[in-house]
């Protein structure tokens, strides 16, 4: 008797709810063997970069802002810093103190929302967040609070909470006074209670055993968690590589962008291999560089300890991306936390920018946004008119090890016997989720399509 025919198949999921954008997934199987998956990102092309060229030095900033409602800090802030290279402007004192403020509630509120909002439906078996509100309407209440208090930061010192408006090349519009910024002390003193109480909450979660074979790419900053600032720095899967760095000008020289047939994003690799960036990158690469408060909320909530299969350690390095929820948690203590500190220490600058002169030049700038590093380089002639840009997103570049991840979790479903077509797209959207994608940054994302080849 011959062996019978493999079986193949597709499956097709055509939108994934809770992430920002839209997206399908395209999954071919063989036999029982994922061979391919493909995040389809299907938005039109943002042509942000060619809306750049011909621009002053000093535009940057509030269009790029117009790329994400969720972190436009992240882009005003690489945007500023890409345009200051250039110019051989540094941006110290109170007015950098002031950017680490509007940046800390940036994490706030999208942390926030990421967790409470689109996550933790799906550790507590719920649909959505409405369905959570009914459920456990205190932990939704509690999201809602802490993203109001980060809205609310960005708010004073941005002139508005989204697409802020007081940003500047070489600083803000306006400095707050002390006065101005003491009724958010009260907010964020409550926030530090309702962050901590988020993470004991999100620690007790199961957290279902997986791995992103992936190097980790973020900043370091030296003596603190790197926010607005730092050094490129990767931790290999490859553990007989050892831990590296490279300048900031050298970016795209390690991180090679592609296009793909299958999505308007361009993926991208690290010096050849898969890498992702994110929370599990910053927690791997400066964990330890944490406020003592973190770092000890971190360890009461099991960060730091070796990984077990229930509880909710992640050791030095942590490979799994479903307990990236966790170090958003603690990554949102430690913003609110950041933010008191600079509060108390903030002094009115005389001036609330430094002046920045055109000139010719190419500069470079990054960050880390809530969902990883955020890379900007412009080029301008001697008018200060941008002749090129180049911006590389944290969700195009974690694109690649998605979908490993995806085509790996898929595999671990069939063979525990979980096949069918309703059990694999939860799984895909729960897996998509656990990476937190920004998918509008990313397009230059769930159709879940599954093919299964006869």
């Amino acid at each position: 008797m011959s062996d019978p025919a493999p079986r193949s198949q597709e499956l097709r999921i055509p939108s994934l709810a809770r992430v920002e954008g839209e997206t399908a997934l395209h999954l071919r199987i063989h036999d029982g063997t994922v061979i391919e998956a493909r995040l389809k990102i299907y938005e039109p092309p943002r042509f942000f970069e060619a809306f750049l060229r011909g621009r002053a030095h000093t535009e940057p900033p509030d269009l790029t802002s117009r790329i994400c409602g969720i972190c436009p800090v992240a882009y005003q802030m690489s945007a500023c810093r890409a345009v200051e290279d250039a110019c051989g402007v540094v941006v110290d004192g109170q007015v950098a103190a002031l950017r680490r403020l509007l940046y800390c509630g940036e994490w706030i509120e999208s942390q926030t929302l990421h967790i409470h909002m689109l996550h933790a439906p799906d550790f507590l078996g719920e649909d959505d967040v409405i369905a959570l509100s009914r459920s456990h309407p205190e932990h939704v209440k509690r999201g809602l609070r802490l993203k109001q208090t980060g809205n609310a930061v960005v708010e004073l010192l941005g002139g508005r909470a989204i697409h802020p408006v007081n940003v500047r090349v070489g600083g803000f519009h306006r400095a707050p006074t002390r006065a101005e910024l003491r009724p958010l002390e009260e907010r964020l003193r409550t926030a530090l209670d309702d962050a901590w109480d988020t993470v004991r909450w999100v620690a007790g979660f199961e957290f279902p055993d997986a791995e992103c074979d992936a190097d980790l790419l973020a900043l370091a900053e030296t003596g603190t968690y790197a926010i607005e600032s730092g050094v490129p720095t990767v931790l290999p899967y490859d553990e007989t590589l050892p831990p590296y760095t490279f300048p900031l000008r050298d970016f795209t020289d390690h991180v090679a962008e592609e296009q793909v047939s299958h999505s308007t994003a361009l993926h991208s690799r690290l010096d050849g291999r898969r890498h992702l960036t994110g929370s599990l990158a910053r927690w791997a690469v400066s964990g330890h560089l944490l406020s003592p408060l973190a770092l000890e909320v971190a360890r009461e909530a099991g960060l730091g300890d070796p990984p077990s299969r229930a509880g909710a350690g992640l050791g030095e390095v942590c490979r799994n991306p479903y307990r990236s929820i966790l170090v958003r948690a603690v990554e949102v203590l430690y913003a609110v936390e950041e933010a008191l500190r600079i509060i108390a220490e903030y002094e009115r600058p005389a001036s609330p920018y430094v002046g920045v002169s055109a000139r010719a030049g190419i500069g470079h700038g990054a960050t880390e946004a809530p969902r990883g590093l955020l890379y900007h380089r412009y080029a301008f002639d001697g008018g200060g008119r941008v002749t090129d840009a180049r911006i590389v997103p944290p969700t195009a570049q974690n694109q690649g090890a998605i979908e490993e991840d995806l085509r790996r979790l898929v595999q671990a479903g069939l063979d525990r016997g979980e096949g069918s077509e309703v059990e694999l797209t939860r799984l895909c959207e729960r897996a998509v989720r656990n990476h937190d994608p920004c998918i509008s940054c990313s397009a230059h994302f769930l159709e879940l399509d599954i093919e299964r080849i006869h």
